[in-house]
């Protein structure tokens, strides 16, 4: 059994770790507030952008553009989103898992990273991560979501990269988070299934092609700005589920310990009196 002094101890240190986990779960709770508002706030202009182009291109069959049409190339391109701290449990390499394990994933792969741990994660990997925006995190802006999609564009129509993805962690509640990959370009129209009225007649000037032009990096700008906020708000609230399992890790080590302290306590005093007792005896 450990000495009283080293349970002392230990306890003391649990005990001021105990301390920062709950403080650090007190923070990511008052983030986690804001993030969440900030991220379904967001929600309606992505739908709205949605049901846009599936309203096109239910109209206008046969359209040819860049971003519709599947390329036979294998040159992916992935936009990973995580955090640029850790102590957030499962939340970051859960999505850097995604892209690892991805099926179509090869090795001359390429990477642009959000959040210094998704790089790291994968860079031991040895994947090539060609471009960072770890600043983004910090208060992720509409503008933030445009320049990393224009750099998304300019590979693709450079045929840099032959298919797009994104990963990150959709906010479902305070308590669940879930990692997604998600394809971006080139569009499919079977990912729009939204209903739509297919008796209403629409005009394009000067042509779909042109429309579309305009709409789909607008929607590739919104996928990413959505993802940004939704990834913030679930590393928030992955953070305070980590810091408040910690912190009720740290009460049970803590009561154990004390438990431990009062065994060996009481047998310390058990053992002089023993000794004082042995001893009257020897000088009677």
């Amino acid at each position: 059994m450990a000495s009283i002094r080293e349970i002392k101890r230990r306890k003391i240190s649990i005990t001021s770790t105990q301390q920062i986990t709950k403080a650090m779960k007190l923070v990511a709770t008052a983030k986690l507030q804001r993030a969440k508002v900030e991220a379904e706030a967001t929600r309606p202009y992505f739908h709205t952008i949605h049901k846009t182009i599936s309203s096109i291109l239910s109209q206008c069959i046969g359209v040819s553009h860049p971003f519709l049409e599947d390329r036979e190339g294998e040159k992916n391109l992935y936009v990973i989103i995580t955090s640029n701290r850790g102590l957030a449990g499962g939340y970051n390499s859960n999505v850097g898992k995604l892209v690892v394990n991805h099926k179509d994933i090869k090795s001359d792969a390429k990477i642009i990273a959000v959040g210094k741990r998704g790089a790291d994660y994968l860079k031991k990997r040895d994947i090539k991560v060609i471009s960072t925006h770890h600043e983004v995190l910090d208060k992720p802006k509409y503008a933030y979501a445009l320049t990393i999609g224009q750099e998304i564009l300019d590979l693709y129509l450079n045929n840099e990269v032959d298919n797009v993805y994104i990963a990150y962690t959709h906010f479902q509640s305070m308590l669940v988070q879930e990692a997604k990959l998600m394809k971006v370009i080139p569009v499919h129209k079977d990912e729009f299934d939204d209903k739509t009225d297919s008796t209403s007649v629409m005009s394009f000037e000067p042509s779909p092609e042109e429309v579309l032009a305009q709409i789909l990096p607008k929607y590739l700008s919104s996928i990413i700005y959505g993802a940004l906020k939704e990834s913030v708000a679930s590393e928030h609230g992955a953070r305070m589920t980590a810091m408040d399992a910690a912190t009720n890790n740290a009460s049970d080590m803590i009561d154990k310990l004390s438990l431990q302290y009062n065994r060996a306590r009481q047998s310390a005093i058990t053992q002089e009196i023993t000794e004082i007792v042995g001893g009257a005896e020897a000088l009677q």
